[in-house]
C-alpha cells in the first residue's frame, strides 16, 4: 500500500522555468574559470602535466607518470582525455585545450542531473497528492519544474564552483556518477536490453568512475543501485500497476542482472589495470589530532553542500514514509557512499563533490513540501549573502584599480607583493552585465508572480553564479598571480635560459610540471653524477641535497621567491665550470 505524499501541489505551480533562462544560467556558470587563466596549482598543472607526457609519448597510457613519478596518478580517463585533445588540437595552446573535454564533463553532470531528478521525479510515489476536484499538477510538469530545481540546487552549491572548472580527475568522476544516477533513475522507463539510452550511460559512467581513480564507489554505487532496483522489483513497481506488475517486475529483474553485471566488469577490470589502492585515511591517523580533524570534516561538510544539505535533510523528513521508494532511496544511496569516501580518504573536498547531483536530487523534493516562511528565509538570506559577497569583490577591484579605498587596497598589497593589476574593457563590461542581471533577478523574486516549484532556488543558483563569473573576471588577474607557479617559473628560466637542462630535486609534480611549461625547461630527476648545467631545488629539501648530488659539483646561484607563499621557495644552483670541464672529458670518447 502505497503511502500518502506529503506534496500539495496545483497545476499552475509547476510551470517550466524558461529555456532560455536556464540556459543562461547553465553558460554563465560553466564558461567562466575555463577560459583566460593559466594552469592552477596543485592538482590543475599536476594534471595537465601529466597530459602532456603523453601527448608526447613520453609516459605509457595505461601508467600515466610525469618526469618518472606515478604517485597520485591512479586514474586513466582524464588524463586520456586532456592528452588526445592536445594531439587533436595542436594549433591551440596545450593548457587550453586540455580543457575543452573538461567542459564538457562539467555540462554532462548539469544535464544528466537533470534528467535523473526528471525520472525520480515521475515515479508515482513522487508525485503529489491527488485534488478532490481536479486540478493536482500533472506527472510530466511536475516532473520537469522538479528538475529545473535539482540542476539550480546543483549550480547553487558552493563546492562545485572551483573543482568543477579544473582539469583533475575529479570532474571526471562527478560527470560518470551523474551518468549512472540518470542511468539508474530513468531504468523503469527504458528497457535494459536496449542498447543505447540508460543502458550505456550506466556502462560508460561505471567503467569511466573506474578509471577516473575510484573503482571502490564505482562497485559501491552499482551494488547499492542493484539493491534498490530489486527492492523494486520484489516490493511492486513506479512504473506499473496490478494487471501490468509481472512484464513491470520481469524488467526491474533484467535491470538488476544488468546492473550487477556491469559492476563485476568494472571490478573485474580495474583489477586487471592494476587500480585498486588502499587509501583508506580515518580522522586521527598519521600523528593528526582526531577532534581537529572531525572539526574540519564538519566544517567542509556545512559550507561545500550548502544549500543543499539543509534542504536534502528536510526532504528526509517530510519523505520519511517514502525512504524505500526510489526518489529518495537512490539519491540517498549515492550521497551516503560520497559522503563516507569523504570521512575515509585523504582527498575529502574531491570526494564530497560526488555528492552534489544526488544531494541536489534531494533538495529538489523539498521544495513541494516547503512552507512559505521557510522559502522566504532561504531568500533573504541568499540575497544578503550573494549581494555582499558582490559588492565586497567589486570594492576590493576599485581598490587594486585605484588605490581607493586605501584598506583593501593594502591588503591586496600585503598578501600579494609584487602583483601589478590590469584593466580589461571584456572583463569589466561581462561582470557588470552579470551584476544587472542580478539586480533584475532580485527584482522579479521580490515581484507578486504565481508561485512555482523552483522560485526558492533561483537566487541561491544566481547569486553563486554572479560571485563565480565575478570572481573570473575582475579577479582573475589576481587569481592567476596567487594561484598559478608561473612568475616563479618564469624567473627561473630567465636566469637559466629557456629549453636548458635542469635537474631537480625536492620539487613537487606541480612544480615540476609548471617549470616545463611556463618555463620550457628540460628537466631530469637529480643523480650523483650530473649532466645538466643547473639544479633546481625545493627550499625546504636543501638540507637534504648531500645525501643525493656531490656537493662540491654545485655552486648556489640565488633563491628564488614565490611572493604569495614563501614556503614554496626553490634554490638555484649552477654547476662549477672545473667540474663540469672534467665529466665532459671522462664521457668524451
Amino acid at each position: 500500500m502505497n503511502k500518502p505524499s506529503p506534496a500539495i501541489i496545483a497545476q499552475s505551480a509547476v510551470r517550466r522555468l524558461p529555456r532560455l533562462a536556464l540556459w543562461l544560467f547553465c553558460l554563465a556558470y560553466v564558461l567562466p574559470g575555463f577560459f583566460g587563466r593559466e594552469p592552477w596549482k596543485n592538482d590543475d598543472i599536476a594534471a595537465f602535466g601529466v597530459m602532456q607526457e603523453l601527448a608526447l609519448n613520453a609516459s605509457h597510457w595505461l601508467a600515466p607518470q610525469l618526469l618518472g613519478t606515478a604517485n597520485g596518478f591512479d586514474a586513466l580517463v582524464p588524463y586520456w582525455l586532456g592528452a588526445l585533445a592536445i594531439k587533436g588540437l595542436p594549433f591551440l595552446d596545450p593548457a587550453f585545450a586540455v580543457r575543452l573535454p573538461f567542459i564538457l564533463l562539467l555540462a554532462l553532470s548539469l544535464l544528466a542531473t537533470w534528467y535523473a531528478t526528471y525520472y525520480l521525479a515521475r515515479s508515482p510515489q513522487a508525485q503529489p497528492v491527488a485534488f478532490a476536484f481536479g486540478g493536482e499538477a500533472s506527472p510530466t510538469d511536475y516532473a520537469r519544474a522538479v528538475a529545473d530545481a535539482g540542476v539550480l540546487a546543483l549550480i547553487a552549491s558552493l563546492g562545485l564552483a572551483q573543482l568543477s572548472h579544473e582539469t583533475t580527475p575529479a570532474l571526471a568522476q562527478l560527470g560518470c556518477t551523474a551518468l549512472v544516477f540518470y542511468a539508474m533513475a530513468a531504468s523503469p522507463y527504458r528497457r535494459a536490453t536496449a542498447i543505447f539510452g540508460p543502458s550505456l550511460g550506466l556502462l560508460v559512467g561505471l567503467t569511466g568512475l573506474a578509471l577516473s581513480g575510484a573503482p571502490t564507489l564505482a562497485v559501491l554505487m552499482g551494488l547499492g543501485g542493484a539493491l534498490v532496483e530489486w527492492t523494486h522489483a520484489r516490493w511492486g513497481s513506479d512504473a506499473a500497476k496490478d494487471t501490468h506488475m509481472s512484464s513491470a517486475q520481469k524488467q526491474s529483474l533484467q535491470w538488476v542482472l544488468l546492473i550487477v553485471g556491469i559492476t563485476t566488469f568494472v571490478a573485474w577490470l580495474a583489477f586487471m589495470l592494476d587500480l585498486w589502492r588502499w587509501r583508506i585515511h580515518l580522522p586521527g591517523t598519521a600523528g593528526h589530532n582526531a577532534l581537529s580533524d572531525w572539526r574540519k570534516l564538519g566544517r567542509l561538510l556545512l559550507w561545500f553542500t550548502w544549500p543543499a544539505w539543509p534542504l536534502a535533510l528536510w526532504t528526509l523528513w517530510r519523505w520519511r514514509r517514502q525512504l524505500a521508494s526510489r526518489h529518495v532511496a537512490l539519491p540517498l544511496w549515492f550521497a551516503l557512499m560520497s559522503v563516507m569516501a569523504t570521512l575515509t580518504t585523504p582527498a575529502a573536498d574531491r570526494s564530497l563533490l560526488l555528492s552534489l547531483p544526488p544531494l541536489a536530487a534531494l533538495a529538489a523534493f523539498a521544495l513541494p513540501t516547503l512552507k512559505r516562511s521557510v522559502a522566504s528565509l532561504v531568500d533573504w538570506f541568499t540575497l544578503l549573502f550573494f549581494t555582499s559577497c558582490g559588492i565586497i569583490i567589486w570594492v576590493v577591484w576599485i581598490a587594486m584599480q585605484t588605490g581607493v579605498p586605501r584598506q583593501p587596497a593594502a591588503n591586496v598589497a600585503k598578501l600579494a607583493p609584487g602583483f601589478e593589476p590590469s584593466f580589461s574593457w571584456l572583463a569589466f563590461l561581462i561582470a557588470a552585465a552579470a551584476t544587472l542581471a542580478w539586480a533584475w533577478l532580485v527584482k522579479w523574486r521580490a515581484g507578486r508572480h504565481r508561485a512555482a516549484v523552483w522560485k526558492s532556488l533561483v537566487l541561491p543558483a544566481g547569486g553563486a553564479t554572479l560571485c563565480w563569473l565575478l570572481l573570473m573576471t575582475l579577479w582573475l588577474p589576481l587569481l592567476d598571480y596567487a594561484r598559478s607557479y608561473e612568475p616563479l617559473s618564469r624567473e627561473v628560466a630567465k636566469l637559466v635560459g629557456k629549453n636548458s637542462c635542469v635537474e631537480m630535486y625536492g620539487i613537487s609534480t606541480a612544480q615540476a610540471a609548471a617549470l616545463q611549461y611556463h618555463g620550457r625547461l628540460k628537466l631530469r630527476q637529480a643523480t650523483p653524477r650530473p649532466v645538466c648545467p643547473y639544479l633546481v631545488v625545493d627550499a625546504d629539501f636543501q638540507s637534504t641535497l648531500g645525501g643525493t648530488v656531490h656537493l662540491p659539483d654545485w655552486i648556489l646561484v640565488t633563491t628564488v621567491r614565490r611572493q604569495v607563499d614563501r614556503s614554496e621557495n626553490v634554490v638555484l644552483y649552477r654547476r662549477s665550470t672545473a667540474n663540469a670541464s672534467k665529466t665532459s672529458k671522462q664521457r668524451s670518447p
